[in-house]
């Protein structure tokens, strides 16, 4: 078991590595790149506790809304639940489902109604309102005391599946593909509700989601949706 620990972390090692190298690279990321380093370094005790089932479980539940920018309108009722370990006062990772109804609007409707290319299918039909399922890794950092008011960052970052068949009528054409790279970070305040048990606590804050995704139209073929939105959620 030792052994497999320690090969996993070799390669989760070698992965976080590359990604900053990346990173760097694109200059997202160069003046931070020290960082990468000494995240590497501190992985393996965040990690093996979960491998050895040593780390302290915890879970949450998570409602919201959002509302994307730009010529795409569409709103999202959000819901998800995030289970994963505690691992010391500060950090959480874990694994979550959800389920987003997204509620799309058009614009003027033209561009739905002339295919001057051959490759859009007919035989879908179309709707503005469907449900997406997300799954995501889930990373929270919690800065200040559990007993007392504090402040917390988390990060959702996974897929969204379209669990639909019919395509999604927005803007000047149509959402045609069946899964979405998420991305859904968000920040606000943690409020303890039982002084005996501090890992129970109620959550608000606010939230921005990137999804993208195939896109049929007269003018592009892709489409990346930006939403910004409010979130509120329980943790025990």
């Amino acid at each position: 078991m030792r052994h497999l620990i320690k090969e996993i972390m070799k390669r989760i090692k070698k992965f976080i590595v590359g990604v900053g190298v990346a990173l760097g690279i694109a200059g997202v990321a160069t003046p931070a790149s020290a960082q990468y380093y000494e995240i590497m370094n501190q992985l393996p005790s965040l990690i093996s506790p979960a491998l050895s089932g040593s780390g302290r479980y915890k879970g949450s539940i998570d409602a919201g809304w959002s509302k994307t920018l730009g010529s795409k309108d569409a709103d999202f009722l959000e819901f998800s639940t995030s289970q994963g370990y505690q691992y010391n006062s500060w950090f959480y990772m874990g694994v979550g489902l959800g389920v987003d109804v997204l509620f799309a609007h058009q614009n003027d409707g033209w561009g739905t109604n002339w295919n001057p290319n051959m490759d859009f299918d007919y035989n879908h039909s179309s709707t503005k309102t469907a449900a997406m399922i997300p799954v995501f890794t889930d990373f929270r950092v919690n800065l200040g005391s559990q007993s007392k008011v504090s402040f917390f960052i988390d990060l959702k970052i996974g897929c969204s599946f379209l669990a639909s068949n019919d395509y999604i009528a927005i803007g000047d054409g149509y959402l045609t593909n069946q899964e979405y790279f998420y991305l859904r970070p968000s920040m606000g305040f943690r409020i303890p509700t039982n002084s005996k048990n501090p890992k129970q606590a109620f959550d608000v804050g606010i939230s921005y989601k990137l999804l993208t995704s195939n896109y049929w139209s007269y003018w592009s073929r892709s489409i990346t949706l930006n939403s910004l939105g409010v979130t509120a959620a329980f943790e025990w």
